[in-house]
């Protein structure tokens, strides 16, 4: 399962390649089209949008939104999840409005199931990454598979999670236990080959977090900003390591956080191209899906208004923009079409990460 994102992208480019050695002096032939090619630019910004919404009932508003492929992906918070046979129909429901969509796909319906303090369903996995990382990888790989279950379960595909930042002293993450340890070895043999792995063994796609490592940050960025100043050398070689290992295993996803890193940029790392895809492509050779954290975050709005941050985050190389209300995610759609319109996103670039996203839709399941 890890490794389907992978092969999915490279399938999409294969027909590059046909015939290439030939030998034979013919052409090439042209490579077909990719399954967003047909798309306008409404349904393409659709593409790189998830959202969420209150309550248990999907608004009108957002089934429609759906069936007009104006979002690749919900994401559901604890006020939509009963826990009981409700969640499946609701996200069953959800994925009946997006197959009226321009893409035969499924949605991705993602929620935060870290473990721990960060649950959004009752049941697995209860322990925290700490805890888990304490039992050792066999048991966070069985809490993995346990996980995706009970995802799936519900109709949920996508969890975000794990958690890949290192567990640094007086950091947030060390203090809610949401770390699999201080080392780099640590957080992959139990966050990476152990419960990543076991959500994947369980056919539900991981999503690490929240590159390039959050685990200088003493406050959630949601709370606040935060400048993480650790050195380049310091954030290769420790906090970027576990997502290399992530990246190296044919990851999924990957969480770009939205703290500053003063040695590699001067924007948060979700909107800075030096990190989105200057070290999480170019340097660590990611080539699955990336998905911003909240850009309702108090550290997204500190750098700027609403449409500035999301033409920010997607000229970056972020894949996925991520908000916590549908509506917020339709006024950002609108704000992607002019940004393609005027020439201030590049439309070849804009239309990778949507193949991406494709991608990734069309190699899970959809079990609702």
């Amino acid at each position: 399962m890890i490794a389907v994102v992978v092969a999915a992208v490279i399938g999409l480019t294969a027909g590059v390649l046909a015939g290439s050695g030939s030998g034979g002096g013919d052409p090439a032939p042209a490579p077909e089209p990719g399954p967003v090619a047909a798309l306008s630019k409404a349904e393409l910004a659709g593409q790189r949008l998830v959202a969420g919404f209150d309550g248990t009932e999907p608004p009108r508003g957002l089934l429609r939104l759906l069936a007009d492929g104006g979002l690749a992906g919900v994401i559901l918070f604890e006020d939509n999840l009963t826990g009981g046979r409700a969640d499946a129909r609701m996200t069953a429901q959800l994925q009946r409005a997006a197959a009226r969509g321009p893409l035969d796909a499924p949605l991705l319906v993602m929620t935060d199931q870290e473990g721990g303090q960060v649950r959004r369903l009752p049941g697995p996995p209860a322990s925290s990454a700490a805890a888990m990382a304490a039992r050792g990888p066999a048991y966070a790989r069985e809490q993995g598979v346990a996980t995706a279950d009970s995802l799936l379960g519900a109709g949920v595909n996508v969890d975000l999670a794990p958690v890949l930042d290192l567990a640094r002293p007086g950091a947030a993450i060390a203090a809610e236990e949401r770390s699999f340890g201080s080392r780099p070895e640590e957080v992959i043999a139990t966050g990476v080959d152990g419960f990543a792995a076991g959500l994947g063994e369980g056919g539900v796609a991981a999503a690490a977090k929240h590159f390039p490592g959050l685990g200088g940050a003493a406050t959630n960025t949601d709370f606040a900003a935060q400048s993480i100043d650790l050195s380049a050398a310091a954030l290769r070689n420790a906090d970027m390591a576990p997502f290399a290992a992530f990246a190296e295993a044919g990851g999924e996803l990957v969480m770009l956080g939205l703290a500053t890193y003063p040695a590699l940029s001067r924007r948060p790392a979700a909107l800075a191209p030096e990190i989105a895809t200057g070290e999480l492509r170019d340097r660590l050779g990611f080539a699955g899906v990336s998905i911003t954290d909240s850009l309702d975050a108090a550290a997204a709005q500190a750098w700027g208004d609403r449409d500035e941050v999301a033409l920010a985050a997607a000229g970056a190389g972020s894949d996925l923009l991520l908000y916590g209300d549908w509506r917020t995610a339709a006024a950002v759609g609108d704000a992607l079409v002019a940004g393609l319109r005027r020439g201030r996103l590049d439309r070849a670039a804009f239309e990778s990460s949507a193949e991406r996203v494709a991608a990734l839709r069309g190699s899970l399941a959809s079990p609702g």
